[in-house]
């Protein structure tokens, strides 16, 4: 069995679609780290996205785990043309199409962006790739929102529009197990 402790970068404080856009992370909360590197397996290795609120998170609560390279395939949903804009923004831009990407998560996509099931594609690709290389052992992903999102899903075996009001919060755990070729969730959204 594989086990993926999924940690939610920092907070960035940036306000509306932060996707691609590289934004660092406010680690000013270091009791919070702390006790969120504690709670994380000893022996673990320790992955983030490329990002660097992503980066920084993974850093400061690595310790003395192995660190392995930055995965780009890790990085938060691309929101294209809406990235730094606000929902109300996106929203006066196109109604339609910002119901419809939040409404019916798929295929539907912001204007040069990425749609729910390209992402979950790619980060799934990853997650099993690590559970791969690293069988029977923990890995701390660092990551993003939709990223862990995307995978509390797939473990849940739901449809995505039953994930997407899952909180999330920064500096927070969601473990995911694989046996048998199958993910299942053991904790989701705990903060430490």
């Amino acid at each position: 069995m594989s086990t993926l402790w999924w940690v939610r970068h920092g907070p960035t404080h940036a306000p509306g679609y932060v996707g691609w856009s590289d934004v660092e992370a406010d680690l000013s909360d270091s009791a919070a780290l702390a006790r969120l590197s504690r709670a994380l397996p000893a022996a673990a290795a320790v992955v983030s996205s490329d990002l660097k609120r992503a980066i920084a998170t993974a850093d400061a609560i690595a310790g003395a785990r192995r660190r392995l390279p930055h995965m780009a395939a890790l990085r938060e949903m691309n929101f294209g043309a809406w990235e730094g804009l606000s929902h109300a923004q996106v929203e006066a831009r196109d109604a339609r199409l910002a119901r419809a990407f939040v409404e019916r998560p798929g295929d539907i996509a912001p204007p040069g962006g990425e749609s729910w099931n390209a992402l979950a594609a790619r980060v799934s690709a990853a997650a099993d790739a690590l559970a791969r290389r690293h069988a029977g052992g923990d890995i701390v992903v660092v990551a993003h929102l939709a990223v862990i999102l995307t995978q509390l899903r797939r473990a849940l075996d739901c449809p995505a529009a039953e994930v997407l009001g899952q909180p999330i919060d920064n500096l927070s755990l969601t473990c995911l197990e694989r046996a048998d070729g199958r993910w299942r969730m053991r904790l989701v959204n705990v903060r430490p």
